[in-house]
């Protein structure tokens, strides 16, 4: 509680980020190998090019750049006549750029925790398992498998003949209490499907 707070009872801090926004931000994994080839490039070509330009103000040339041809060059050639391997190292590059700066794809499912602090995550195949077992653990069904798609959660179950709609439900409510247990956060909806042998 802040010193506001306890002065004015009635007030209450706004969040700025929900927790599945901020634990998905903070789960995100970097992609530092891009970054550090993109900024280690970038730091040589940029400096030699600064010092180049700073020498060429003083009058003294240094001949790390060859400023001069690259000139001559820009200016002499259009568009249309790059070679095809330049065109590749500026699409490369720009590849890298790319990579650099954007996150990559987070491939733990946030939990729910009580300090907002703390940001933990469950890998997609632990998840999975664990929703695995406890289908497979649902009376008549043989095998389970889970998908785990963007706003829902799909569990298919490969059945006997015999079995029910009322199987279905004890499956649903399995997997979900089990979600509910584990504290994912932004899984979605339950979705199971049902199979029987043989069909």
């Amino acid at each position: 509680m802040t010193t506001l707070q306890q002065l004015l009872p009635g007030t209450a801090v706004a969040v700025r980020d929900s927790p599945i926004r901020r634990s998905r931000r903070v789960l995100r994994p970097a992609r530092t190998p891009a970054a550090v080839i993109v900024a280690v490039l970038l730091t040589a070509g940029l400096g030699l090019a600064a010092a180049e330009i700073v020498a060429g103000l003083w009058g003294r040339r240094l001949g790390l750049v060859p400023v001069d041809e690259v000139v001559a060059l820009a200016s002499a050639t259009s568009w249309g006549e790059l070679a095809a391997p330049a065109l590749g190292v500026a699409f490369a590059g720009a590849v890298l750029i790319l990579l650099a700066v954007l996150p990559g794809r987070c491939r733990l499912v946030p939990v729910e925790t009580t300090d907002p602090l703390i940001v933990i995550g469950i890998t997609r195949s632990g998840l999975r398992r664990t929703l695995r077992a406890v289908a497979r653990q649902a009376e008549g069904v043989g095998r389970a498998k889970v998908r785990l798609r963007r706003r829902r959660i799909e569990v298919t179950v490969v059945t006997g003949p015999e079995s029910s709609g009322a199987m279905l439900r004890q499956v649903g409510t399995a997997v979900g209490d089990r979600l509910a247990g584990v504290g994912t956060l932004g899984t979605g909806e339950v979705v199971v499907r049902l199979r029987r042998k043989g069909l």
